[in-house]
């Protein structure tokens, strides 16, 4: 008798035990359909240019969520005022665009003034110092259009920033941002000057200046809102009121020493900026996560070329065929940095968030092209669904308010 109780115990525990495990996920190779970057951007930009536009054709392996229950609804979720997205173009911009998202929502958050920000005057004097970097550098410091969220706070310092009404930065009748001649011509002039070891900083840079004018226009150096005259400066001081030291950038790294700054080491932090503060991968979610609950939104950079990242659900997760979630540790994610299977791609504004059926989803406001294959009419159109695990194994850093974190945080990070 007690053998038969210990049979069906047994059967019985295998039982449950298989109906835990977790459902896999399943790779499949997509066909290219309808896709915002070529049938929406290129084609208009082509049509300026008039040319013929070329279309890439190419399968690409994602996950199949077809059938999942998905929160990829924006009514979801619980986000906080921000500008509708808006695109980035043809450009290699997310940083810029992001970042400037998340200080508009911070405006609104600190004065309740609801104000558009203009992306390209950050773009145009982060070229400047970047052609100032690379006559420093004799030429070793990167060129291109890369950089990182805390460029924009650096620029502002120096430069200040100015509403997009008074700077555009492209031709009114261009029908989207495209930096491909600009960045081209730009690179070809700094390949004859360290070719020929011309590092005259006042030559590069006024060169430089030129080359962005004729693509970008002349950048304003004074203008009014609400019948006031501001400089610059003046606008981010006295109107917008932004503290820009209360911004602070987060890493999660294993190769670094936690509780200290570090330099983040991508190309893109192309000046070597050694102020991020690195902590370990529990306190990192948690500040995340105690931000988003409490009122703040965050720039968020990391990885989005992964399967797991669909932009026909606009929804990331990670799938049972990379790793299962119960294995994302700090060793997972510091594994897949060092052999660049986690990389440095794309910068977005994390906006809201919900807990679906148990399981923590973020709201992600986005400027590029993938998150734009729906239907433009609908309210889902320009952002991404980032279920935790996504967010936990890929998104490498954060730039949020410094009082977003918990006090016994900040204590540690010396705030």
């Amino acid at each position: 008798m007690k053998k038969i109780i210990l049979l069906f115990t047994l059967v019985g525990l295998l039982s449950t035990g298989y109906a835990q495990q977790p459902k896999k996920d399943v790779l499949k190779f997509q066909k290219p359909g309808y896709s915002y970057y070529y049938d929406v951007i290129m084609k208009q930009l082509q049509n300026y240019y008039q040319k013929q536009q070329v279309k890439k054709q190419h399968k690409y392996a994602t996950v199949d969520l077809s059938g999942y229950d998905l929160p990829n609804k924006k009514s979801l979720y619980k986000y906080y005022w921000h500008n509708p997205p808006i695109s980035q173009g043809n450009t290699g911009t997310c940083w810029d665009f992001s970042t400037t998202s998340f200080f508009e929502s911070e405006v609104y958050r600190l004065t309740g003034k609801k104000v558009k920000l203009s992306e390209m005057w950050t773009v145009y004097w982060e070229y400047v110092e970047k052609a100032r970097g690379f006559v420093r550098t004799h030429g070793k410091s990167l060129f291109d259009e890369g950089s990182e969220s805390n460029a924009v706070t650096r620029i502002w310092k120096k430069y200040g920033v100015v509403p997009e009404s008074e700077y555009i930065g492209k031709p009114k009748d261009m029908p989207f941002y495209d930096h491909s001649k600009m960045v081209k011509e730009m690179k070809a002039f700094l390949k004859g000057v360290k070719e020929n070891n011309l590092w005259n900083e006042d030559f590069v840079i006024s060169t430089i200046k030129q080359i962005l004018n004729k693509y970008m226009g002349v950048p304003p150096t004074k203008f009014t809102v609400d019948g006031k005259v501001y400089t610059p400066k003046t606008y981010l001081k006295d109107y917008l009121k932004l503290n820009l030291d209360d911004y602070v950038d987060i890493l999660s790294l294993k190769q670094f020493p936690y509780w200290k700054q570090v330099e983040y080491p991508v190309p893109d932090n192309w000046w070597h900026d050694s102020s991020y503060y690195n902590v370990p991968l529990d306190v990192y979610m948690d500040i995340i996560n105690h931000a988003i609950k409490n009122g703040y939104t965050a720039v968020i950079g990391g990885d989005v070329s992964e399967p797991g990242f669909d932009r026909k659900t606009q929804c990331a997760i990670v799938p049972t065929f990379d790793i299962p979630p119960q294995y994302i540790d700090e060793n997972a994610r510091e594994f897949r940095f060092y052999n660049h299977t986690t990389t440095d791609d794309h910068g977005m504004h994390l906006v809201g968030w919900t807990n679906y059926k148990g399981t923590i989803w973020y709201l992600i406001k986005d400027s590029s092209s993938g998150s734009r294959n729906g239907d433009p009419k609908s309210l889902n159109f320009g952002y991404y669904f980032f279920r935790q695990d996504y967010f936990k194994l890929k998104m490498i850093d954060y730039m949020i308010n410094k009082n977003a974190i918990p006090k016994q945080y900040r204590k540690k990070m010396g705030l």
